[in-house]
């Protein structure tokens, strides 16, 4: 697979009255779905632009939007953490550093790359993205091979990979109702004031750097909303137990950044420290796509944690 950008220049035909930017590219044939993908940059006569700007006849609109493309995807033999496995689905513990499928600068070592060696050429279990049943193959664009979700390549943890067609829209749906449950550990910059706390701030792209997130305006971005629970203190530092209702890109790690509490190793959103990043998704609770039953995985707290606490003990 290739996430392959491309941009995309076309001038507003003639219209009775204005209409929203997101329908009138609706109508040209865009997918809605780019306008979720934090990755699409739309521009109205060369500024950036919300959905929600009404475009007229003669406005000069700029859409640059990436597509993941199934092409030239080859099965490696990685071993996998596993810490669980049916015939529905696998539930991984991904280790810090490795990228969840190939994109531009990872093109193998990936889970996907793992997966395709694990379970055959066959594995085959994505759908299109506008919902349609269709006979796919490996080798279509519209098929994502499993993956319903992502965790950032620093970041350790459970992951579950969909193995049937059933599975895959099933745990899809429940990541887009927010109904699964996600819990993180985290060494985070300085100490807290109050040892609980909630974060509700929207998310967007930074406009200064597209490889960053920030918080914005309730009008603006996605919804996303993080709580903490302070578990020690240490000094200088503190351990945190995180549940996220939502999975916006870097979400814990911009809430965090936003209360000036980076997070530890995070060379993003905080400073350089000489320390790779601190953050692990610790448990993963969904209903079964075949019994419906409650599971929950938990993947067990990696070393790096306890050599950093005990290093940096005083």
């Amino acid at each position: 697979m290739a996430y392959k950008e491309q941009t995309v220049e076309l001038t507003v035909s003639e219209m009775v009255e204005k209409v929203r930017l997101d329908s009138y590219l609706a109508q040209q044939g865009f997918k809605r779905s780019i306008f979720s993908d934090p990755g699409t940059q739309i521009l109205v006569d060369g500024k950036p632009a919300k959905k929600s700007k009404l475009v007229s006849q003669g406005d000069t609109l700029t859409i640059t939007y990436g597509q993941e493309v199934f092409e030239g995807l080859t099965a490696q033999d990685i071993p996998l953490k596993v810490l669980y496995e049916d015939e529905q689905l696998l539930v991984v513990d991904k280790e810090q550093g490795m990228v969840v499928h190939p994109a531009v600068g990872n093109h193998d070592g990936t889970v996907v790359n793992a997966l395709l060696f694990r379970y055959g050429i066959g594995f085959d279990t994505g759908s299109s993205d506008d919902g349609e049943e269709e006979e796919v193959s490996l080798s279509s664009s519209a098929i994502r091979p499993g993956i319903v979700h992502r965790l950032d390549k620093d970041t350790s943890g459970a992951l579950v990979i969909a193995r049937t067609r059933e599975s895959y829209r099933s745990l899809l749906e429940q990541f887009k109702a927010h109904t699964t449950g996600k819990t993180y550990i985290a060494l985070v910059k300085g100490n807290f004031r109050i040892r609980y706390g909630t974060i509700e701030s929207n998310i967007t792209r930074d406009e200064k750097n597209r490889k960053r997130f920030t918080t914005c305006a309730n009008d603006e971005g996605r919804s996303a909303f993080t709580e903490y629970t302070v578990l020690r203190d240490f000094k200088g530092f503190s351990l945190l137990r995180i549940v996220i209702r939502t999975g916006r890109t870097h979400q814990i790690r911009v809430h965090l950044a936003s209360l000036n509490h980076p997070l530890v190793g995070d060379v993003i959103y905080g400073k350089e420290d000489g320390t790779t990043l601190m953050l692990h998704a610790l448990k993963l609770a969904i209903d079964h796509p075949e019994t419906g039953k409650r599971v929950v995985f938990t993947a067990p707290l990696p070393a790096r944690f306890l050599s950093y606490v005990q290093s940096h003990r005083t």
